[in-house]
């Protein structure tokens, strides 16, 4: 089976931590008990959805009417983006399309990815660090295959 092929479906987050290129110690930009879900469609699209723990409620329930404070949270605990997605099977390189994104920045950009697949799990990481409160890492993400309903 391709690569390609076992990416298709959805996968629950199971471990989102920021290693340092300094050897400084890893951390947990989302917390240790983040949550979230990427999905990889047969037609070539995916999306990815990551958030912190306890994420706290707008005062107002209204998602266009927070405080600038609440704003800012909403953002610092959530990752999201979505687009196509390509797979080398010669290579075994994955690369994430940013057409819509949380962060701005992203968007536009293809971004390569480290892919590992053994089972049910599924580890992904950038091919080359990235920028996390304010020191260079190599993430590292593990999913497990989300159960069928």
């Amino acid at each position: 089976m391709s690569l390609r092929e076992q990416l298709i479906g959805a996968w629950k987050l199971q471990s989102y931590v920021e290693i340092p290129v300094d050897d400084s110690e890893p951390f947990y930009p989302l917390g240790k008990n983040a949550t979230g879900i990427i999905m990889y469609t047969p037609d070539g699209y995916m999306s990815a959805q990551l958030m912190g723990e306890q994420r706290q409620h707008f005062g107002t329930g209204d998602w266009f009417n927070g405080s600038p404070e609440e704003y800012i949270e909403e953002a610092k605990t959530y990752i999201a983006y979505s687009g196509r997605f390509f797979v080398n099977e010669e290579t075994q390189q994955l690369e994430h399309e940013m057409m819509v994104s949380l962060f701005p920045n992203w968007i536009g950009q293809q971004q390569q990815r480290i892919v590992s697949l053994d089972g049910d799990t599924l580890k992904l990481g950038p091919a080359s660090p990235i920028m996390s409160k304010g020191k260079l890492v190599m993430s590292q993400l593990i999913w497990t295959r989300a159960q069928k309903n």
